[in-house]
């Protein structure tokens, strides 16, 4: 398939330009919000003076069912012109049900989604849409390296890459949700309708052009991140049992090895009794084995379980967001002159 053409022939602005989309996901953010929409704001502005996209081009800050002021941040964005939609959930469904509700609902012929505390640097983005116009549908933006942060986070970032790929899970190491769409592959990804949503893990089987930029990431201004180890252990198991049944496949060949063992010990009791002429009952022969195979039970019962319980939440179908409100300045206009009719 060649690419797209992403500029309808009557528009004025030079044939390079398009219509591009931020997509923001926020969640308690309003002591980052001012900063990061007025950075976000610049950055626009100074694309579009560059001519790389359209004055129409947008800022979409989808609010996560925040329980602080977010929302009315928000709307304050809207009121004073800016060029923000505000994307209201009727409830928090998390991050990457968020983000997947801006990219569905965002328009442009190239959305970009990143953070809102902007630790990614936005300068970027001028790298990622040159990579678009030279044929890359996916941009993905990969930290160049991990020196702010700590022992722990470093630790923890290379177990969930080194887990993702010993269980075959294709993501790209380093990247975490800053990339370049284009509208064919968010159209693709529209087809996605699976409630586990591990964005990381599907939009690499897109399987259009793709390619990498890479960036330093920053320090956050304000506010605190609300990505803590149990949330990213979360993350990481729900990438493992979303793309892989290779922990399945451990359960079998685990089962295997403990049976075989198991039927080496039951060889050795048999010559000790026949062969040998004093037995000394071992407490170790009996107990550790018991609690080997329970343990290993435990965890079979754990693992099959997980599945089951990610086939149960997938049967049912439900939609994967709800959409209270859509704020925009031409919604407001729209609505102020059916008001005075």
């Amino acid at each position: 398939m060649g690419k797209p053409d992403l500029i309808m022939s009557n528009t004025s602005e030079p044939q390079s330009a398009l219509k591009l989309g931020l997509v923001v996901p926020c969640f308690n953010e309003e002591q980052v919000l001012p900063q990061s929409v007025a950075k976000l704001h610049a950055e626009l502005e100074r694309l579009i003076d560059a001519g790389n996209i359209r004055p129409d081009s947008k800022i979409y800050l989808v609010d996560d069912g925040s329980s602080d002021a977010t929302w009315q941040r928000i709307e304050s964005f809207v009121d004073a012109g800016l060029p923000v939609v505000g994307l209201k959930l009727t409830r928090n469904f998390g991050h990457q049900h968020a983000l997947y509700a801006g990219l569905m609902e965002a328009e442009g012929d190239a959305l970009i989604s990143l953070d809102a505390d902007l630790q990614d640097d936005i300068s970027a983005m001028e790298e990622m849409l040159d990579a678009l116009g030279k044929g890359s549908d996916s941009v993905f933006a990969v930290r160049e390296d991990r020196s702010k942060d700590t022992v722990f986070k470093r630790w923890t970032a290379a177990a969930h890459y080194g887990l993702s790929a010993a269980m075959g899970i294709e993501t790209v190491k380093n990247h975490a949700d800053y990339r370049l769409l284009s509208r064919r592959a968010v159209e693709l990804l529209r087809e996605y309708r699976e409630t586990n949503l591990y964005l990381r893990g599907i939009i690499p089987q897109l399987g259009l052009p793709a390619s990498q930029v890479y960036f330093r990431r920053g320090e956050r201004p304000a506010g605190k991140s609300k990505y803590n180890f149990w949330r990213m252990l979360s993350l990481s198991i729900k990438g493992v049992t979303s793309f892989s049944i290779a922990p399945l496949r451990m359960i079998a060949v685990m089962g295997l090895l403990i049976f075989t063992v198991s039927m080496a010990l039951v060889a050795w009791v048999l010559y000790a009794a026949f062969f040998i002429d004093e037995i000394i009952p071992g407490w170790a022969s009996t107990v550790l084995p018991m609690y080997l195979l329970g343990g290993f039970q435990l965890l079979a019962i754990g693992i099959a379980g997980e599945y089951i319980g990610k086939t149960y939440m997938e049967v049912k179908r439900r939609p994967l967001y709800h959409l209270e409100r859509k704020l925009s300045a031409a919604e407001q206009t729209a609505a102020a002159n059916n008001s005075g009719d």
